[in-house]
């Protein structure tokens, strides 16, 4: 693995964390979702900074590892072609946050997190096809968005009947 791809890969997965933290952070403790229903099984508030900087640091270690392996077998328009999952994945990941925490447009956020889910499992299927077990590494992540899609979706519906207006 190159340190150039793995600087790019860790960058972005960093500047999507950075991203979605500046949303998440100061709303966790706010009014607004103090106030919302919550499923009993959501985790413990805890959880989520063990959890995101480890699939952070997943992401950006099997993309380099997928993108430098498919460079190492000339096969460039593939390697574009993962950058491209890679940043649209990250993009996905990183407006979930605004669009629940900051916009508090539960429904909306409920199907950013389908699509992080459904995005996550094509960037896992792809570094499986290039680096095999090392690519599936990645398959905690879409799990972890399989889960947070039910989590999301489930307080949604705890919550849909509530007016807009009361944020």
């Amino acid at each position: 693995m190159r340190i150039s791809t793995l600087t790019a890969t860790a960058v972005s997965a960093a500047g999507a964390a950075v991203v979605g933290g500046l949303a998440s952070g100061p709303s966790v403790r706010s009014p607004w979702y103090a106030r919302l229903r919550k499923p009993s099984y959501q985790p413990p508030a805890q959880v989520f900074p063990v959890v995101w900087p480890t699939l952070y640091a997943d992401i950006a270690l099997v993309s380099a590892s997928a993108i430098d392996q498919l460079h190492d077998d000339h096969q460039a328009e593939k390697a574009r072609a993962y950058q491209a999952a890679l940043a649209l994945n990250l993009v996905l990941n990183g407006s979930w946050s605004w669009i629940f925490f900051n916009r508090h447009h539960l429904a909306a956020a409920a199907a950013v997190a389908a699509a992080l889910t459904a995005s996550s499992a094509d960037l896992t299927r792809r570094a499986v096809a290039v680096r095999g077990a090392t690519g599936a590494a990645l398959g905690l992540y879409p799990l972890w968005c399989a889960f947070a899609t039910v989590l999301s979706t489930h307080i949604w519906l705890l919550n849909r009947r509530r007016r807009r207006g009361s944020r």
